[in-house]
């Protein structure tokens, strides 16, 4: 069976300033804010909350079906996609440009970013009736508004459980809109910024929100993560990583480990490690598709962290 990932694909321009924001935004000027960065270095990724999602799975084992709307530039990433051997049976082409998300990062790993929609917009006109084969999971990730509502509805309405995950999508939603969204799904993840603007803007405590979902994950960065399920709030560790170079899709790797770890069956300690430990080999390389590893490396990495055996 298959795991069906509804969200963006996109070229991710990233730039970096060797410098902090902070040093520069001064928050009694905010009202007139114009500031300029100089980013001597930049480079073009495959990305998209999709496309990155995707990736990772793929390389644990699963299938990821992908579900998004691209534009006519389109063709390097397909070409991308057939070689990693991933289907986009239900990647639809329309209109001119696919999303296009460029990613200003600071020396501590913050970021600035600004998105182009493109093809995204229609993301509604796919539907989850397409796919007529079996989904074990599935996933609403950032995408056109009303594509985003549509695919919960519609999964929901075909009892395929799935995870909504808001992520940068979050603004387009008001608060009943996405209570909408949250009762309607099975899980729901989030990082802690956002977890702070779905409690503001649904006015419900995270307690509360997590009544409404079989399980609500929470990523903290380095922190790690919780996981409230079954009335347990489960810690998950942080993963110290080889380099920190890039968190461009480290939250896609570690919601590509969820998914891979619901799919099996483990426990949410197991799951949760798992997805740290992704969003840690990620962090070390730059782009949101460019970290590698092997079963074995994965399992010697996992043992190593957590010290216990990852399950086979």
């Amino acid at each position: 069976m298959s795991a069906l990932i509804c969200g963006s694909m996109a070229y991710d321009t990233i730039m970096v300033f060797h410098d902090q924001f902070k040093k520069h935004i001064l928050p009694e000027q905010i009202h007139k804010l114009s500031v300029s960065f100089f980013v001597p270095d930049m480079r073009r990724e495959f990305g998209g909350c999709a496309g990155n999602i995707g990736y990772t799975l793929k390389m644990l084992g699963s299938e990821p079906l992908i579900m998004a709307t691209v534009g006519a530039d389109f063709a390097p990433y397909a070409q991308r996609l057939d070689a990693l051997a991933i289907r986009r049976d239900f990647i639809t082409e329309h209109g001119d440009f696919t999303g296009q998300c460029f990613i200003t990062t600071d020396l501590d790993d913050n970021q600035i970013n600004a998105f182009h929609p493109g093809a995204m917009g229609v993301s509604h006109l796919n539907q989850v009736s397409d796919v007529k084969e079996a989904i074990q999971i599935a996933i609403v990730s950032p995408d056109g508004k009303q594509g985003m509502q549509e695919h919960c509805a519609q999964l929901a309405a075909a009892k395929i459980p799935f995870i909504f995950d808001p992520g940068q999508g979050m603004p387009m939603f008001s608060g009943e809109e996405l209570l909408e969204l949250v009762k309607l799904a099975d899980y729901l993840t989030l990082n802690d910024y956002e977890a702070e603007m779905l409690v503001e803007r649904t006015g419900l405590s995270l307690a509360q929100l997590a009544e409404q979902v079989k399980a609500l994950v929470v990523t903290l960065g380095a922190e790690g993560a919780q996981i409230y399920a079954d009335g347990v709030r489960h810690d998950i560790p942080a993963v110290p990583a080889a380099a920190v170079l890039d968190p461009t899709g480290c939250g896609d790797a570690f919601r590509a480990g969820l998914l891979h770890g619901m799919m099996q069956g483990w426990d949410w300690p197991t799951t949760g490690r798992l997805a740290s430990l992704l969003g840690s080999i990620k962090i070390a390389q730059r782009g949101g598709q460019n970290h590698q590893f092997t079963p074995a490396e994965l399992a010697e990495q996992y043992l190593a962290a957590f010290g216990s055996a990852l399950p086979q």
